[in-house]
């Protein structure tokens, strides 16, 4: 039996199906070397050889696939891309390394948003996640600025023409605020660029805010810092893959223990502390080069601080040197 090339190479984590159409459209995939055209197919023995970008890859059979999902909360100012050519961070630089395969981001989210992001090592469950047809919900947190009256709700609802077509918030409900910023809960089923935003522009109020809360009914928990992320458990796995009409993952690659015990919430500041160090420093990594860091810098200011020629003792060996020093001078008495 025969699957279509971009659909084993999405399930051997190589990127989603419409990215893969892209690469296979622009020539950059090949297959014994031959160029890929749209609509060719592999055998399920994947004994061709395919290369991307002249790279050789490997395939996965589906009885070899794990699928793992990663919930991120991302920053803002973080790019939803893999390479940046001003090297600005991007969601990718904090992930845990994979020895196959890569993570393959569930939509994306604009450099200004923050919030619940999805990785996954699966590119279908990526694409079906994705698509509209399978109206899988997503929610957000936003903040505008702006007088909003109970016509531009309905308006938002009942749907609003944009230049990609009519689009409208599933529900919209009210948060809260003062003066001119107020704060809604909005909800969608599809993921088009900058969707939210433009809905609210064409009431004429600007988003000042924007955080993904959710997807479908994995949630953006108070336990996940910013720039932390955590691995979902088989269960939360299998009702993703369920949501989107994907046979259940029987294996994990989170351990028993790993399962019962998650990381708590220090934990993951302080990995994601360490990560903002390493990226800011250009100093020896690790705690060893920050303890060398500690002590070139006391030393420093101790030579500073010392007259120039001989050393200056310090501690017990300036006592043991001159034990009087530090004593009050006895009163001088005539006999």
């Amino acid at each position: 039996m025969s699957e279509k090339l971009q659909k084993v190479l999405a399930r051997s984590g190589h990127g989603s199906r419409r990215e893969l159409e892209l690469m296979i459209q622009n020539g950059r995939v090949s297959i014994d070397g031959n160029v890929a055209k749209l609509g060719d197919r592999l055998e399920d023995d994947h004994d061709s050889i395919v290369r991307i970008d002249g790279h050789k890859i490997s395939l996965l059979a589906p009885s070899e696939e794990v699928c793992r999902v990663l919930a991120y909360n991302k920053p803002e100012g973080e790019l939803c891309t893999r390479h940046d050519p001003e090297g600005r961070r991007t969601v990718f630089d904090r992930l845990p390394r994979l020895e196959t395969g890569r993570w393959v981001s569930v939509g994306r989210l604009d450099a200004n948003t923050s919030g619940l992001l999805l990785f996954t090592t699966d590119g279908e469950l990526a694409n079906r996640l994705m698509h509209p047809s399978h109206r899988v919900e997503r929610e957000y947190m936003v903040r505008v600025f702006g007088d909003v009256n109970e016509q531009m709700v309905k308006n938002l609802v009942k749907g609003v023409k944009l230049e990609d077509g009519m689009a409208r918030f599933e529900d919209v409900v009210y948060a809260g605020g003062e003066g001119m910023n107020h704060t809604f809960y909005v909800m969608l089923t599809e993921g088009r660029n900058r969707e939210v935003r433009r809905l609210w522009d064409s009431q004429g109020v600007t988003v000042s805010r924007l955080k993904r809360v959710r997807y479908g009914d994995i949630f953006l928990t108070k336990d996940m810092p910013r720039g932390g992320w955590n691995e979902l458990e088989l269960k939360e796995v299998n009702y993703l893959r369920e949501m989107v009409e994907l046979k259940p993952e029987e294996n994990t690659m989170l351990t028993v223990e790993g399962q019962k015990r998650k990381k708590g919430v220090r934990q993951i500041r302080r990995a994601v502390r360490r990560h903002e160090e390493r990226v800011n420093d250009d100093s020896p990594r690790g705690r060893r080069g920050r303890q060398d860091n500690r002590r070139s810098s006391s030393r420093n200011k101790d030579t500073e601080a010392a007259p120039q020629g001989r050393r200056k003792p310090s501690g017990n060996a300036a006592n043991r040197r001159n034990p009087l020093k530090n004593k009050p001078a006895k009163p001088r008495t005539r006999k």
